[in-house]
Order: C-alpha cells, then sequence, then structure tokens
C-alpha cells in the first residue's frame, strides 16, 4: 500500500467508524426487541466481539484470496 492509498482510506475512518457504529447499534436494538430485560454491557461486548471475529475471518479470506 502506498502513503497516498493510506492517505486516501485515512480520510474516509470518520466514515468507517461511524458505519460501524449504525451497525452495532442496529443488532443491539433488534436484540432489545427480542428481550426487553437484556443486560446491554454483555450484549454490547458479545456483538463486538461477532464484529471482531467476522473481521478475523474477512482478513483470512483476503489473504486467502491474494495468495499465489
Amino acid at each position: 500500500m502506498t502513503d497516498l492509498q493510506k492517505m486516501e482510506i485515512e480520510r474516509y475512518r470518520g466514515e468507517m467508524v461511524e458505519n460501524i457504529r449504525e451497525l452495532v447499534d442496529k443488532y443491539l436494538s433488534i436484540s432489545n426487541w427480542d428481550i426487553p430485560e437484556i443486560d446491554e454491557q454483555k450484549t454490547m461486548a458479545y456483538i463486538l466481539q461477532v464484529f471482531r471475529e467476522a473481521l478475523d475471518d474477512l482478513e483470512e479470506e483476503w489473504k486467502t484470496k491474494k495468495a499465489p
């Protein structure tokens, strides 16, 4: 990755973070619909864990795809 590519991606950092925040909020809201007396802290922690695992899976897919 070139410095120019990094700079271009960095320009979108705030937007990327906001998109992730909206996804987390979406799934937190959905879980609140299904289980009204939800432990929001534990639910948030689990949602974030799922996102981290999903990012790890995507990274692994890209590594496999890029391998010669």
